[in-house]
């Protein structure tokens, strides 16, 4: 039986990391032949929307309503919650539309904070109360929603990020005698990535021959340049310039499409992830660098501790950059490392692909299409 769904998110020409999931899971869910229809969050209509695709424009007077008949010609709804992509106070217009969808809806949640505000505690609540099922990607975002939340813990089913195969590599292999290793940390720019720790760190290595070159590459997030411009990045430059780290950085401030994203990895020795947030449960960079087989340094955020702890990477302190410097150093010379951990990692690579992501979200719609008729029958 072919299942029909509706989902709700961000999606392309939007660029931000959940509306590239939703792009993935969508397309390999049509590969597998389901058929989306997709409900696509934005702040304001567009003529630049995807192809067959429905707009949302948040804050858009009785909206809800028909975004919920949308959603609900299908067989199943599937939801990408994250609290700044719908509109009112932490995406409260999401439960008007829940509470008007009239088939099964699986909620796919991004971020499950340990420590919410009240007001982000009742619209997780309802979330979940408008829910069928809940997907989250870690183990430790399933224990904070049956702890803090109280969710029967048969309602919440761990389902991985999902990676795109890039073109094989020699991952974990430094390039040779005379090479100048690179370290890289990509994505969306803003306080909390830490990028300011990796350029400290990378001060500590100087003495490295060569020493190696640090590439941070990425837009500034949309959201952050409404707020406050490229301050964040100016701040990096400035630091940049106070370590006299010129010739150490490289700054791409582009949005890469995929194929130039695979390439940009596979140059890459060491993939660094030095985020400052302790709560971080999602990061699709982290599954993309362990999916790719690249060694990984990351700081002890929930997602990184689960998935690195198999030996695909290196744990160190948030905000630390003597940390950060010492584990770079021991991937980038000491014999064996790097390629002990890209080893680890190619062998999680197979059950981190979209293929493989796709085809356990689709087994979960058709158990809950199941249930749901049941209970009515």
């Amino acid at each position: 039986m072919s299942i029909r769904f509706g989902l709700l998110s961000t999606y392309p020409p939007t660029e931000c990391g959940i509306a590239t999931f939703a792009r993935s899971l969508a397309l390999h869910l049509e590969a597998q032949g389901a058929h989306v229809d997709v409900v696509r969050v934005v702040e304001r209509r567009s003529p630049a929307s995807s192809a067959g695709t429905t707009e949302w424009p948040t804050g858009e007077p009785g909206a809800a309503r028909r975004v919920a008949r949308s959603l609900s010609a299908g067989d199943v709804c599937l939801v990408q919650h994250e609290y700044g992509i719908y509109g009112g106070t932490d995406g409260e217009d999401l439960l008007e539309v829940l509470s008007s969808v009239t088939v099964p809806v699986i909620t796919v949640l991004h971020t499950v904070l340990a420590r919410p505000t009240p007001h982000q505690h009742r619209v997780l609540a309802g979330v979940c109360a408008g829910s069928a099922v809940l997907v989250t990607m870690t183990r430790t975002a399933r224990d904070r929603l049956v702890d803090g939340w109280g969710i029967a813990p048969e309602r919440v089913v761990v389902i991985g990020h999902g990676a795109e195969a890039a073109p094989p590599t020699e991952a974990g292999r430094l390039h040779g005698v005379g090479h100048r290793p690179v370290v890289l940390t990509w994505g969306l720019l803003g306080e909390g990535k830490g990028i300011e720790w990796g350029l400290r760190a990378l001060a500590d290595l100087g003495d490295l021959d060569p020493p190696p070159l640090y590439r941070v590459v990425g837009q500034t997030h949309p959201r952050v340049v409404e707020r406050e411009g490229e301050a964040y990045r100016e701040r990096l430059h400035s630091i940049v310039g106070e370590l006299e780290l010129h010739s150490g950085v490289a700054f791409d401030a582009s949005y890469l499409p995929r194929p130039a994203l695979h390439a940009l990895v596979r140059d890459a020795d060491v993939v660094l992830l030095p985020y400052d947030s302790r709560e971080q449960v999602t990061s699709g960079v982290l599954v993309e660098a362990v999916a790719a087989g690249k060694p990984v340094v990351a700081t002890a955020f929930p997602h990184a501790v689960e998935l690195l702890s198999g030996g695909a990477g290196l744990l160190v302190p948030q905000q630390d950059a003597a940390a950060i410097g010492a584990a770079l150093r021991r991937v980038l010379t000491e014999p064996g490392l790097a390629a002990g951990m890209a080893d680890a990692a190619r062998a999680l690579a197979p059950s981190l692909m979209w293929p493989a992501v796709a085809r356990e979200h689709l087994a979960l719609a058709r158990s809950v299409i199941r249930s749901a008729s049941a209970s009515v029958a």
